[in-house]
């Protein structure tokens, strides 16, 4: 103990090389057994159609609530404090700004290309099936149009 560290434990070609080869086989197993039952659990849950993370703070409701209310001229910061969040850590609260602006942004995201949501869906049910999709064909990018 008072000659310092044991030998071979920062040099795995030194003396200790058969305990340091040990040690990182060890720790290989214990990261593969991990990230085993990680796939496994995500697996499982996606057959429940459990997802993971927090639930979304804007739902479909209060955006159009947002979109309706900004269409008649009001701002995010006098939209805010109305907007109440239904589930989650913080039921009962309102979303912070910044939360309201990204779920619009996000809203003029998939408003701008249809198209891309639509085939996202496609894809995403061809494997559920077990149907791995195909090449799309050339679209015309928007902004050449």
């Amino acid at each position: 103990m008072l000659a310092g560290p044991l030998p071979g434990i920062y040099d795995p070609t030194g003396p200790g090389e058969l305990l340091f080869a040990f040690f990182a086989a060890m720790a290989e197993n214990a990261r593969e057994t991990i990230r085993e039952s990680t796939l496994d659990g995500l697996a499982t849950a996606a057959r429940k159609s459990k997802h993971g993370g927090r639930p979304p703070a804007i739902n479909d409701d209060m955006l159009h609530a947002v979109l309706r209310r900004r269409a008649g001229g009001e701002s995010v910061e006098q939209i805010q404090p109305d907007l109440i969040i239904p589930t989650g850590k913080r039921k009962g609260e309102s979303p912070s700004v910044a939360s309201i602006y990204r779920a619009l942004a996000e809203h003029a995201k998939r408003e701008a290309y249809p198209e891309a949501v639509e085939q996202a869906h496609a894809d995403f049910a061809a494997l559920q099936v077990g149907k791995v999709p195909g090449p799309r064909p050339a679209i015309p990018d928007r902004a050449s149009r």
